[in-house]
Formats: C-alpha cells, sequence, structure tokens
C-alpha cells in the first residue's frame, strides 16, 4: 500500500462502487481466529434445515456439547436471516464463559448484517481486523523508533506526541495510547478509513525530523495485533539481518 492508498478506496476498488452500508468491527478479535471463522463460513454447507438448527439452538448452552459442534452451530445461526437466530447469539456472546466469545462476536455480526441488509434493502460490508475499530475508523499500531538507537529525549517525546496529537485531529483520528519505551515510540490509534495511514505517519516523521533528524524514517504499522517491546526488538533485528548483503 503506498502513500495515497486508503481502505474505503481498496473496498471501492475491488467491488466496483461503495456498497450501502460500511460497518467496522469493534472487537479485538485474534485474527487466526477470524481467518478460521471465515474459511468455515465458506466452506459450510448452505442447504441445512433452519428450522432444525433452531430447533436446537439451546444446545448451545449445554456444557457437555463440543466446541466443534458448538462453533457449527453458530455458524448455521449466523446464516439464519431472523430475530431468533439474532438473540440467540446474542445471549451466547453475552455468556462470557463459553469459552467462544470471539467466535460467537463474528457470528453475531454476521447475522446482524444479513439481517440489516433484508431490512433495508441493500448490501453490507463488513470490515474487521485484529484491534477493530470505532464508527469507520480502524485500529493501528503503529511503532517509531529513534534513528540511532539512543533513548527518546524528553523534548523528542514531547514533540513526538504534539505532532501525533496535531495530525490525528486533522484528520478526525484518535489517540489512544503512546508509550516511550527507551529508543522506542509505540502508539495505539483509531484512523478514518479515508485516510492514507503510511503518508499520514509518513508526514509526521518529517514534521519531528526537522527537530533534530532523530527519527528512523522507518516504521511499523499494523492492525493486526499488538507487539510487545522484545517482539519488536526482534523483528528489528531480523530485519537487518535480511538487509545484510550476501
Amino acid at each position: 500500500m503506498n502513500e495515497k492508498d486508503n481502505i474505503y478506496d481498496k473496498i471501492r476498488e475491488l467491488l466496483g462502487k461503495i456498497p450501502g452500508s460500511l460497518t467496522v468491527l469493534e472487537q479485538q478479535i485474534d485474527a487466526d481466529v477470524q481467518l478460521e471463522y471465515y474459511h468455515c463460513a465458506k466452506t459450510m454447507e448452505t442447504d441445512f434445515d433452519s428450522e432444525k438448527v433452531l430447533l436446537a439452538k439451546d444446545d448451545l448452552f449445554m456444557r457437555d456439547m463440543p466446541v466443534e459442534g458448538k462453533k457449527k452451530l453458530l455458524l448455521q445461526l449466523a446464516a439464519i436471516g431472523n430475530i431468533e437466530a439474532f438473540r440467540t447469539l446474542e445471549k451466547f456472546v453475552h455468556n462470557r464463559e463459553n469459552g467462544l466469545t470471539d467466535w460467537a462476536t463474528l457470528a453475531l455480526q454476521e447475522n446482524r448484517l444479513l439481517l440489516e441488509s433484508k431490512l433495508l434493502d441493500e448490501n453490507q460490508v463488513l470490515i474487521s481486523s485484529g484491534l477493530g475499530g470505532k464508527g469507520l475508523k480502524i485500529r493501528y499500531f503503529t511503532v517509531l523508533m529513534t534513528r540511532t538507537g539512543r533513548s527518546f529525549s524528553d523534548f523528542e517525546q514531547k514533540l513526538v506526541t504534539s505532532e501525533l496529537q496535531f495530525a490525528l485531529k486533522n484528520c478526525r483520528g484518535e489517540l489512544e495510547n503512546i508509550y516511550f519505551d527507551l529508543e522506542l515510540c509505540t502508539i495505539i490509534s483509531v484512523i478514518p478509513l479515508q485516510v492514507p495511514i503510511q503518508g499520514l505517519f509518513n508526514g509526521i516523521l518529517d514534521e519531528c525530523n526537522q527537530y533534530g533528524d532523530f527519527l528512523n524514517p522507518d516504521c511499523m504499522i499494523t492492525n493486526v495485533k499488538i507487539l510487545s517491546g522484545n517482539q519488536i526488538r526482534k523483528l528489528i533485528r531480523q530485519r537487518r539481518v535480511q538487509k545484510k548483503p550476501g
């Protein structure tokens, strides 16, 4: 994705036009769980008996029902566009002891979009990522680094924070967290779909580097998961090894 790319335009490019309604999944759900869910949903048989599934809906709450059986039943309920299926999924999601909260949340969201598509007579598109979002904004985890590997000074911390807040305010984004750990600055923010993410952070880097050229021009940006300091430093070491000639 280059500096001018944004998720909104990518959706339009893929679908040919902007759909009737976009929804961003707000919950933070592990990307591997999402991949498994959507793969199972795609390969699931679609000619099942909806009435039989609804009659079996209470099996979800039985402790002795196998996990794989519950997953299948959740997928089937997600594909039934009526209120009874929706309320069952909603009840199951609120039962935090079921051990399948993330899977059930995806099923509930799928069912909600199906109902809305029928009621509003327009396509509904769900945008999901590991870190979730808010409204029509995606949550991102970003890492900035000092150019030389030394720790951020107090002045540099204040400058980065100020420039970040200014840039996010201008694009209607939100800063949820910023943390300085020696040579690393980790940022959690929610940013509108229409904003080119790489361009946004490149602009912040450029503005900060007018005062001492202290930031590494490379930064990490992901909407998949939040990384620890040790994980970040391990990735940096791996990149350096890969860049070494020969």
